[in-house]
């Protein structure tokens, strides 16, 4: 125990770093995305025939400079999650937590497998959004290990659920539900649907509900009614924890954090149709919906490591238990 106190710390913060790189990955991948330049490079792993770490950087050009950057920050960040499953094997004794390290350097190898596949099938849609989805998994899985690895992970006292509803069972929805919602957001953007509802509030026709002309209107109708179930799910997050935890810094300040985010968002999204998709907004809302998910998963465990499910009401064990002994003492008598 006493050298993981002194190892603690270090590994802490390294799997911070390494979070902070998954989610840089995941806004460098979305410049990727609204350039359009994922077959700029239409070679992998090579890059126009070169070794993709000795590409001369003359070359580095046009869409060319996104799709490189993005290959090259990608190996950096399988090196840094590879190295953090071996810290975590050397100096972890929590046999969970390695397994936890294995399976996120698992995840990003497979994401940089179909990250190649991308590229060699011609940018396939279902690939694609496997490759988005995998990547909002690498980066949940390494917000998780850095929470497991800081000091304050052993020092909870647990307290009871009060609500019926409580916050663990609201925030795991809730993170299904934004999860769901941005590989939604990933099929409309490899699917080229993002302005198949031109409009924002309303469709073309002056309603909320368009003409459903075609997959891409579908689609993109969807992306807007899981928009407005995201939001209402973190609101009912949200009042829960004020209600019932306004006290609890952890818990609160997140929740907080991820409402804003949410307000940010809604207001990205709009730009994002009114300028015809141009680059920065576009880029920006597929962070800020990522920053969101990662907000609302460490809402998530924060809530399961601290807070204990709801149980019967202790008058009721004690009647029950009353009962029992009565039972034995008549059944004795007999």
């Amino acid at each position: 125990m006493e050298a993981r106190r002194n190892a603690a710390p270090w590994i802490h913060w390294f799997a911070i770093f390494t979070a902070v790189c998954c989610f840089a990955l995941l806004f460098i991948g979305g410049l990727v995305t609204s350039h359009q330049a994922g077959l700029s490079v239409p070679d992998w792993p090579t890059s126009y025939g070169w070794n993709m770490f000795t590409f001369p950087m003359k070359d580095w050009t046009g869409n060319i400079f996104y799709e490189h950057t993005h290959r090259l920050f990608a190996s950096f960040v399988g090196f840094l999650i590879l190295s953090l499953a071996i810290v975590l094997q050397m100096y972890e004794p929590r046999k969970w937590v390695k397994r936890l390290g294995w399976f996120a350097l698992g995840c990003v190898v497979l994401q940089g497998v179909l990250g190649g596949i991308t590229v060699l099938m011609y940018l396939p849609p279902t690939v694609s959004s496997a490759h988005a989805a995998l990547g909002q998994t690498v980066f949940c899985l390494t917000i998780g290990i850095a929470m497991v690895t800081g000091k304050r992970w052993e020092h909870v006292i647990k307290m009871a659920e009060r609500a019926k509803l409580g916050v663990r069972t609201l925030s795991l929805i809730t993170v299904i539900a934004i999860f769901c919602q941005l590989m939604i957001g990933a099929i409309m953007r490899h699917t080229f649907s993002g302005l198949a509802i031109p409009t924002f509030p309303f469709a073309p026709n002056g309603s909320l509900i368009p003409d459903f002309t075609s997959f891409g209107v579908a689609i993109n109708f969807i992306h807007r009614v899981g928009a407005s179930i995201v939001t209402i799910l973190m609101f009912l997050t949200a009042r829960t924890i004020f209600r019932w935890y306004p006290r609890e810094k952890s818990l609160v300040f997140p929740m907080i954090f991820g409402v804003f985010l949410l307000g940010i968002q809604i207001m990205l999204g709009a730009i994002t149709i009114w300028s015809q998709k141009a680059v920065t907004p576009t880029t920006l809302h597929v962070s800020c919906g990522a920053a969101i998910l990662g907000t609302m998963v460490y809402i998530m465990v924060k809530s399961r490591h601290m807070l204990a499910q709801k149980v019967a009401h202790s008058s009721h064990t004690t009647n029950t238990s009353h009962t029992h002994k009565d039972g034995l003492v008549s059944a004795k008598l007999n």
